[in-house]
């Protein structure tokens, strides 16, 4: 058995001490920092791993002058469509209601397409959700935190 088996079934039996209600709250709490940092891989443009989004598909030259627009999922990052959700086992982020299909398209570059009688677009690879090494790092001094 390896060291990290050894540690990995201590930790489990020292959260399976915990009540329900605690490992409840302890879910919360790490899906809360959790989908945090989400939102802010979100805003800054970058994917879970660091690497920036590719950039929108320039439009076309007879679009209007001067227009500003938003960034990219300005609107998805908010608690109204990203929900954090907790049980006593688990943690969950998700996307919620009609935006996860747009989420799904983008998260693994798939076809869609962006109106009803448009023809179908090859979206680019643009992984929304994911977890990086600081996410796997507040998550394990979150478990620290409810265990002492």
């Amino acid at each position: 058995m390896s060291d990290l088996q050894l540690v990995n079934d201590r930790l489990n039996a020292l959260i399976g001490n915990l009540s329900p209600y605690s490992r409840k709250e302890m879910a919360r709490n790490i899906a809360k920092k959790l989908r945090a940092s989400q939102q802010q891989s979100i805003k800054r443009q970058q994917a879970p791993d660091g690497t920036p989004f590719k950039p929108r598909k320039a439009q076309p030259i007879r679009s209007k002058k001067g227009r500003v627009k938003r960034e990219m999922f300005a609107k998805l990052r908010t608690v109204k469509y990203m929900k954090a959700q907790a049980t006593s086992n688990e943690a969950v982020i998700e996307f919620t209601g009609r935006v996860q299909r747009m989420v799904r398209v983008h998260q693994y570059g798939l076809r869609d397409r962006p109106s009803r009688g448009s023809k179908e677009v090859q979206y680019e690879l643009r992984p929304l959700i994911g977890i990086s090494e600081l996410d796997v790092s507040i998550v394990e001094q979150l478990i620290i935190n409810a265990l002492t």
